[in-house]
């Protein structure tokens, strides 16, 4: 059913649900539009529309090939949106549901093209604050790249630091997607631009491996991992390649690259990756039972049930006829940001290692099937070993089956002659 968003724009169809509101096709003046109609909650925080209005010129003028331009911002009674160009494609995420990982070319591609667009944004003076699959649209009808890749190009900008006000979250408070959190937000200070690169290499390694570096198990022990952890090597990317990642995911944001390099850089690499096919990896074991400290540091929702791994979270596609997401499904968690003594009490070192491809994972059924075949083996064994033992004792008695047992003659004396 069509509805009236502001006097200019007619949503008719739902295109998706997320975190911060719905996603409705819509039409205006100049054509087809995405329309993000933002929480009803948030349409009623007086502070959040007037932050809202201030951040309007900053958005409005973001304007980059790699970038969903925001067109306008509505604020009608209780209604408050903002209306985007319409991208006739997916969401990175959907392909990495679909694909569980790309090729180390296209994956590059895509990151590059993500980067170019922070880049835009950092030299107007915006911070994303969200980079992740999620936020990242391929257009499906746009020229294809290296590796295949389709146009990349980042959205929701501003969205994050709308949810994020200093009513709604107080210094003690942060709001984010855990897995692509940089360590400076989580130690509580404030997001500056390198937290989207810190975000986007997290990306990069997804797209690589499959899964996050930091990530699985309950939201803080990924918190502390960010922190205290270093990034597991990924095998069979060039050393070009690896070396970049690492900058990028330094704890000090200083040490990272700014947008602008990463791009460059990125772009270096594309001949040297070509040709390759996904990496061969499969995803670490994630942590099933939080314990109290990682308890301590989040004031999350509920967490998943006992034996069930942390899913990762919805996408909003801004594509005609993609399938709506669950309403429920928030890709932010509002955390209390740890104290320095839970982050220091975490495991230091190495975060988890990826395990070898096509081993079964810990607690899986196929885990716990391979350990019943180890078990029956052993029992064979013990019951062979038994049978083997009691013929030989046998043997040694001289068979007699009126023998009640094994002789002992350790103490006897040879026979008189």
């Amino acid at each position: 059913m069509a509805r009236k968003i502001g006097s200019r724009y007619t949503a008719h169809q739902i295109l998706g649900r997320g975190s911060a509101g719905t996603v409705w096709l819509g039409e205006g003046p100049e054509g087809p539009v995405a329309i993000k109609l933002l929480r009803e909650d948030l349409a009623s925080d007086q502070e959040l529309v007037s932050r809202f209005v201030q951040e309007r010129t900053a958005l409005l003028g973001l304007e980059h090939p790699h970038v969903v331009s925001v067109r306008d911002l509505v604020v009608d009674g209780n209604d408050l949106a903002l209306v985007m160009d319409l991208v006739r494609g997916t969401d990175l995420r959907t392909r990495l549901d679909r694909e569980r990982r790309l090729a180390p070319e296209a994956a590059v591609a895509v990151v590059a093209d993500v980067a170019d667009g922070l880049a835009a944004a950092h030299a107007a003076g915006v911070v994303h604050r969200d980079v992740k699959p999620e936020n990242v649209l391929l257009d499906m009808q746009g020229p294809l790249g290296p590796g295949g890749s389709h146009p990349a190009l980042l959205t929701d900008f501003g969205v994050a630091k709308l949810i994020d006000t200093p009513r709604r979250t107080r210094a003690t408070k942060i709001i984010g997607t855990p897995d692509y959190l940089a360590p400076e937000i989580v130690e509580g200070l404030p997001p500056r631009a390198s937290v989207d690169i810190y975000a986007l290499a997290t990306v990069l390694y997804e797209l690589l491996a499959g899964f996050t570096p930091f990530g699985g198990g309950h939201p803080g022990a990924v918190l502390r991992r960010h922190v205290t952890e270093t990034v597991v090597p990924l095998p069979g990317i060039p050393d070009e390649l690896w070396q970049l990642l690492v900058q990028c995911l330094a704890k000090a944001p200083a040490s990272r690259l700014r947008a602008s390099e990463l791009g460059a850089r990125l772009r270096e690499l594309l001949p040297l990756l070509a040709g390759m096919g996904p990496l061969d990896v499969d995803e670490p074991d994630a942590e099933q039972e939080p314990d109290a400290s990682e308890e301590a540091a989040t004031s999350a929702g509920p967490a998943a049930p006992a034996g069930e791994p942390v899913r990762r979270r919805g996408a909003v596609p801004l594509v005609p006829g993609a399938k709506p997401a669950d309403s429920n499904r928030d890709t932010h968690t509002s955390m209390r940001v740890p104290a320095p003594d839970e982050l220091a009490g975490g495991a230091r070192g190495t975060a988890r290692a990826p395990r070898a491809a096509g081993a079964p994972r810990p607690g899986s059924a196929r885990n716990r099937a391979a350990a019943r075949r180890r078990r029956l083996a052993l029992g064979a064994g013990a019951v062979a070993l038994v049978a083997a033992v009691g013929v030989g004792t046998w043997l040694a008695t001289g068979g007699d089956e009126g023998d009640t047992g094994p002789q002992d003659t350790r103490n006897s004396a040879p026979a008189a002659p």
